[in-house]
């Protein structure tokens, strides 16, 4: 299962993506926001990426106005390689090279068409392994030592 959720400043991409994830028939959640009201953006980054962390979701998408913010409060959180990606090429490396389990956007960066192009490329990519792992591991590392200080 994915989980998804958005700001304010993401509410209308994150609407144009949910219509992606409903014709691809994926099994999601919408854990928010609901309107165009203004909310703070950490508060749905925990949401998504501490399902993510523990194993509840396989996957999140974040969106916010430009990505950055949701991208640094996920990225908080134990296994989580949240990515923000701005074009196809971006979001096919996040998954192949990165293994990014949080795909995260800016609502007022990419149009509609766009973010639901790059949220395709996303979930059709593989993560290639290989080289990349050790990399992965690295990070895997650095996570361990922080938890330890």
């Amino acid at each position: 299962m994915l989980v998804i959720a958005s700001d304010h400043g993401g509410y209308d991409l994150k609407c144009a993506i949910i219509e992606t994830l409903r014709q691809r028939r994926v099994d999601y959640q919408d854990l928010g926001t609901d309107d165009l009201e203004s909310v703070d953006y950490p508060d749905f980054a925990e949401k998504v990426a501490s399902r993510v962390s523990k194993g509840e979701a396989e996957a999140g998408i974040l969106i916010c106005g430009t990505g950055i913010g949701m991208s640094i409060s996920a990225n908080k959180f134990s296994g989580i390689r949240a990515a923000l990606v701005h074009d196809e090429f971006t979001a096919q490396m996040a998954r192949e090279h990165n293994n990014a389990n949080i795909l995260v956007m800016g609502g007022r960066v990419l149009s509609p068409e766009l973010g639901q192009r790059l949220v395709t490329i996303w979930l059709d990519s593989e993560y290639e392994g290989g080289r990349h792992q050790n990399r992965l591991d690295k990070i895997s590392a650095i996570e361990r030592q922080q938890r330890k200080e």
